[in-house]
């Protein structure tokens, strides 16, 4: 399989010029949207997957910084990607800070209703025999990695594996380093001073790391997530995260199709079927 759908249409490959463009490149339309819950933004997009033998879902949880301004639109191109190459894909949507019911608790209620209940609405919205029986994989973005870190933590039998690209796995540590202007006090409603027992809970450093098999996948050049924070993280404990360092890589390419990086994403994720 071609390492992009551009490889696959014939079409020229280049990396794009601003590392940003992903998140406003049109991708085809979902091809289902099904509810896990009476709000709006409790919602994931389906994908049906190309034909080929029945796969895991893969459950995408965006990134944003957890905000408001960002929605899984901007995963779109990753999606359609991966169900080209026959992974059944949903795209999970979630309350986030800055809007009513988002941030501490709603946002981790959210992931935690959302990624529970979309392998069953997902085997039961796609065509037969298309979603491989178990737990889904779950692949996170950014704030999304930390939610799917945070969500393998508390359902540990339920996740097939985790793949987290450029996580915010230290909510501490962002809290000091101010990633993103506060994104991390206004997620949780104060500091680790403020708020421990939130900190206690919801931050993948604080935590021994997953049972279910992780790989994060992040970049040297990042300058949204220091790549330090996943050094970190990978090595808590001896039995710590497969941790992938891009050397050339930043925040965004590892979420874009058509980036060097996208190949070293797709290995991490076969790795979990292999």
């Amino acid at each position: 399989m071609a390492d992009n759908p551009a490889a696959v249409s014939g079409e020229p490959v280049a990396a794009p010029a601003d590392p940003r463009a992903v998140l406003d490149r049109p991708a085809p339309p979902p091809d289902l949207r099904i509810r896990y819950g009476d709000h709006p933004d409790q919602v994931a997009d389906l994908r049906i997957p190309a034909p080929g033998p029945p796969r895991p879902l893969v459950v995408v949880i965006h990134g944003g910084f957890w905000r408001v301004e960002y929605d899984r639109q901007h995963t779109g191109p990753l999606a359609a990607d991966l169900a080209v190459r026959g992974w059944p894909v949903a795209q999970l949507e979630y309350r986030r800070t800055g809007q009513p019911g988002g941030g501490w608790p709603g946002t981790f209620d959210d992931v935690l209703a959302g990624v529970s209940a979309l392998p069953g609405l997902a085997r039961a919205a796609l065509p037969t025999g298309r979603v491989a029986p178990g737990g889904p994989i779950l692949l996170g973005h950014s704030a999304g990695g930390h939610l799917a870190l945070w969500y393998a933590l508390q359902a540990p039998d339920d996740v097939r594996g985790v793949l987290a690209l450029a996580p915010v796995t230290d909510l501490a540590e962002a809290y000091r380093l101010d990633l993103d202007g506060g994104a991390v006090a206004e997620l949780l409603g104060g500091g680790p001073e403020e708020v421990p027992e939130r900190y206690a809970a919801a931050d993948p450093a604080r935590n021994a790391p997953p049972k279910a098999p992780t790989v994060i996948v992040h970049g040297r050049q990042d300058q949204r997530v220091p790549v330090e924070l996943s050094v970190g993280y990978a090595t808590l404990t001896p039995a710590g995260p497969r941790l992938i360092e891009l050397p050339d890589c930043e925040h965004f390419a590892v979420i874009d199709p058509l980036s060097p990086a996208w190949s070293a994403v797709i290995a991490a994720l076969h790795s979990f079927v292999e």
